[in-house]
């Protein structure tokens, strides 16, 4: 770890502290950081800016917020194997590994080798019209076809295939395809499953749909979704990790796929999906005591409420 890019909102105060003091821990250590040229600029050292295509050839991402800033980290990986080690600064944070607390000896764990990598698939976005592609991108989280400006109260109506099959033509406010990663994210607050994230699969969620029969469905990573709106008179997006976007002009159909490209995320705590589920989801978090020690072999045998 010779080469570390942090990548921080550092308009924000609290950010903008923490970023400066990291920087400072890591070349004492020996370790050169980076920042895009926007931000180093303004934080007031052009001198460790880069262009954003050359972030991704370090040796390691820092994310410092919450887990909008990891997914921008992600974007900034482009889809290059560099490792991304997330540090909650934000409110829920259930991409990040570390709280702020637990940084810095993390910080000497990572430059120490004592860490391992955790693999998470990628969604691959294409707008497509007469068969020219408008507009890609790689997301982490997820794709939302969804409603524009001036369409607030109208329902969409978008016609889904799963590959050549026929799945639907949902009457909703949108469409959330996500990733195992995604599914904690916008596709649960629509009701859409929790995921574990090692699975290579993709979730249709429908927004608000206007059906008491649409529910959300589970496919193959292997399957393409096309996504195609029916409307001439509503302005219709697309929106990637809720950072690309483009207006779908009529026509114009959207294709997701399960991308080449992957996303490494930094573990050191050696926490669980499962953990971390009943941590930040289930019940807001847990006393030290409702923590318990790991089950033996026999626990089933044993089992207490």
């Amino acid at each position: 770890m010779y080469n570390i890019g942090i990548v921080a909102n550092v308009e924000k105060p609290r950010v903008r502290e923490v970023a400066t003091k990291v920087i400072d821990y890591l070349e004492k250590r020996g370790v050169r950081t980076f920042l895009t040229r926007e931000k180093a600029e303004a934080l007031g050292c052009p001198h460790r800016g880069l262009e954003e295509r050359e972030m991704a050839h370090l040796s390691c991402l820092l994310a410092l917020g919450g887990d909008g800033t990891l997914l921008r980290a992600a974007r900034l990986a482009q889809g290059y194997p560099i490792p991304i080690l997330g540090v909650n600064l934000g409110h829920l944070g259930f991409l990040a590994e570390l709280e702020l607390k637990d940084l810095y000896p993390a910080l000497d764990q990572l430059l120490a080798g004592r860490y391992a990598l955790e693999e998470r698939m990628m969604l691959q976005v294409e707008v497509v019209r007469d068969r020219e592609v408008t507009f890609k991108a790689l997301g982490l989280n997820d794709a939302v076809i969804g409603k524009g400006g001036g369409t607030f109260s109208r329902l969409l109506r978008l016609r889904v295939y799963v590959g050549r099959d026929y799945l639907n033509t949902y009457p909703a406010d949108g469409l959330i395809v996500a990733t195992p990663t995604g599914s904690t994210a916008y596709s649960l607050s629509a009701g859409g499953p929790l995921v574990a994230p090692e699975l290579k699969v993709m979730i249709l969620t429908p927004i608000c749909p206007h059906s008491l029969h649409s529910r959300p469905l589970v496919v193959p990573g292997e399957k393409e979704i096309w996504v195609k709106p029916c409307q001439k008179d509503l302005d219709t997006m697309v929106a990637v990790d809720g950072q690309q976007t483009k207006k779908l002009e009529y026509g114009e159909q959207v294709k997701v796929t399960r991308a080449e490209a992957t996303v490494k995320l930094v573990r050191l705590k050696g926490e669980s999906f499962y953990g971390l589920i009943r941590k930040k989801l289930l019940q807001g978090g847990v006393r030290p005591d409702e923590e318990g020690p790991a089950a033996p072999p026999d626990f089933r045998n044993n089992f207490q409420c």
